[in-house]
Order: structure tokens, then sequence, then C-alpha cells
């Protein structure tokens, strides 16, 4: 890829309409542009048929398809794939700028999810989070939110994106909003919204933007129901309290198809107690949702144990008990730091 032309991917319908008729070209040509993008998922030019010769040329002085492919994969023993992408993070940015995220695919019989990432590093600096240690480098550009999706080797088969991988959606909330929308328009990958889940620890003012503009799932990383134990875990906790965040979502409509939950690591004799099962249910009356227990993957330099599977168990029955729904999520890809709290490309980037 040379430096200097813009990507078509990431480019929505009326993007691209406004930039062909810039070339002279029909409008028309703009549908058939995204139709080889999103559907076939073309990786050159030429490979657009149906466009003249001649317009393939005017096209190229301009703009290139833009994907790149994964420079490295990992595999679990549980069948979990991490994949290693180079970034941009600017438009006009080198290919080879030294950039790159981690991605991860979990099949699941039928199922086939993929974590997807959305910013180098990330800002939230939540203590049990090793992404939040590498620091931040940078927010993905839609087409490099979306080159985790179209340059998978397995793209055929996937059924669900999260964006729970490096980074945190609502600070980069542009670009992740413009990418699901080109995942769920009839133009692009025309996936129902329910497919994909966008996380968030609740940042002021992004997250009812979210919420209003997008009928994606949200998850919310809690953590801690009560407020000086959550701020102690994450920082976030200042800006935006779990308890503000839970009063907004309760102006939301989760009883039909849009699914809220609650991420919830457990860690050992500090939030895995019958005083946290209590205030859980007292936070989340009268809000539709589930509550998804997570294990802690521990990382270095953080003090912080893991909590056993009765503790967990126990936490799960309770609360399943008082009407919040509530899973334990498997473990996958933790062999290969795959799993959830464990991305993290800060070596490859100081290599």
């Amino acid at each position: 890829m040379e430096r200097g032309r813009k990507r078509l991917l990431g480019m929505t319908l009326v993007e691209l309409k406004t930039a062909v008729q810039e070339l002279g070209m029909p409008a028309f040509t703009a549908k058939q542009i995204t139709q080889w993008l999103y559907e076939k998922r073309v990786r050159t030019l030429d490979e657009m048929t149906n466009l003249s010769k001649q317009n393939r040329i005017r096209l190229a002085e301009v703009f290139e398809v833009g994907t790149m492919p994964p420079l490295d994969c990992q595999q679990s023993k549980d069948g979990t794939i991490k994949y290693l992408f180079p970034v941009r993070c600017a438009e006009n940015a080198e290919p080879s700028a030294g950039k790159f995220v981690e991605t991860v695919f979990i099949p699941d019989g039928e199922r086939a999810t993929l974590c997807v990432s959305c910013q180098v590093g990330c800002k939230m600096n939540c203590l049990f989070c090793q992404t939040g240690k590498q620091g931040w480098d940078g927010n993905l550009t839609v087409a490099d939110i979306l080159n985790q999706i179209y340059a998978l080797p397995e793209a055929e088969r996937l059924t669900n994106i999260v964006f729970m991988g490096q980074g945190e959606p609502m600070d980069n909330l542009d670009n992740v909003l413009r990418a699901t929308e080109i995942l769920t328009a009839d133009w692009g990958y025309a996936w129902s919204p329910k497919r994909i889940t966008v996380s968030s620890v609740g940042v002021k003012g992004k997250l009812k933007r979210f919420l209003d503009e997008s009928q994606c799932h949200v998850a919310i990383s809690m953590h801690s129901p009560i407020h000086e134990q959550r701020l102690q875990l994450m920082p976030a906790e200042k800006m935006q309290s779990i308890k503000d965040t839970v009063e907004l979502l309760k102006q939301y409509d989760f009883t039909h198809q849009r699914r809220c939950s609650f991420e919830y690591i457990c860690f050992g004799g500090l939030n895995d107690q019958p005083l946290h099962g209590r205030e859980i249910v007292k936070l989340l009356d009268g809000l539709e949702c589930r509550v998804n227990l997570i294990r802690f993957h521990e990382i270095p330099d953080v003090d912080l144990p893991p909590s056993d599977e009765r503790r967990m168990e126990a936490l799960r029955d309770y609360l399943t008990k008082h009407g919040v729904f509530t899973t334990i999520r498997a473990s996958r890809g933790q062999d290969i730091f795959a799993a959830c709290g464990l991305l993290s490309t800060a070596k490859r980037q100081q290599a």
C-alpha cells in the first residue's frame, strides 16, 4: 500500500457517492464498490470487474482497498486463535507505522465470536487489565477496526462480534459508531445489531450518545457495585460512577431484542462476598439485564487474588435467586494470553 492513497475500507455509502462523483464517475458506482468491499471482501481494485478499466485506473489514483493481513497468530489448546494486526491510527500514516492490536477469534460449536480492538492500548488504566498497563498510543480508524474482520481468515464463520479487545470503545466513539453502521447497514455487512456487543466502563456523555445512536447490545464493566472499591479498581469511576451509569441505562428499553449486560471479574475475598451480591441486586433493581461473572487472570505486578469456584458459584446463585440472571463465563485462550484483560502489544511496539 502506498502512502497518500485513501482507504476505501471504512467508507460509508454516502461518502463513496461523494468520492466517485468528484472523480467524474456515476453515483451508482458507489453501490457497486460497497458490494465489492463488504459482500465480497476483495483485496484489490482490479477485482472490481463491473467497474470499467478506466474507472478503476481513476479510482486507483486516489484510493486503495486498504486491507492488511494479520502478521501473526497463536492458537490455544481450546481452539481460540489470537491474531496480531498492524494498524495505522491515521489515514496518512505509513502502513508499517509500528502499531499493532490483538484480535481474538473464539469458536464455540455453531457460534463463532470475534473480539475486536478499537485502540492501541487504553487510557482507562484499570488495575487488573494488562492492556491498561500498556498505556494509550492511538485510536483505530474505521478501516483499522473493520480490517480485523475483513482480513480474518475465519471471517465467513463469524456469528458475533464483541468490542471487548484493546481500548475503551466510548473513547473512540465516532469510529466505533461508523464501524457498527457499516456492519449493520443493508449496503454494508447487513448484520443484525443483536449480533454485536459494545463494551464500556461507562464514559460520561459518550455512553448516552452510543445508546441513542446505536441499537447494538451494550456490556458495562462493573467489577464492584461499591463506589469506593470500584474507584480503586477503575479510575473511570471518578468520571462516571457505576450508580450513574445504571441510572442512565434505566432510561432505555432492554425488554425486547436489545440486551444490557454487566461484566464482573471476581477477585478472591475482595468483590465476591455476600455484601457484593446484596449491593448488585440493589443497584440493578428495575433494570432488565444479565451479569457475566469472569475469572480473574493474574497479570504481573498486580496483587489481586482470583476468586475460587465455590465463591463464584455462590455469587451466581445468590444473584439468580434474587432475579438477576447470572452466568459464569468460560475462560478461553488463557494459555496464549487471549483471555479477558490479557491483551497487550506493548512489547511488539517497543521492538
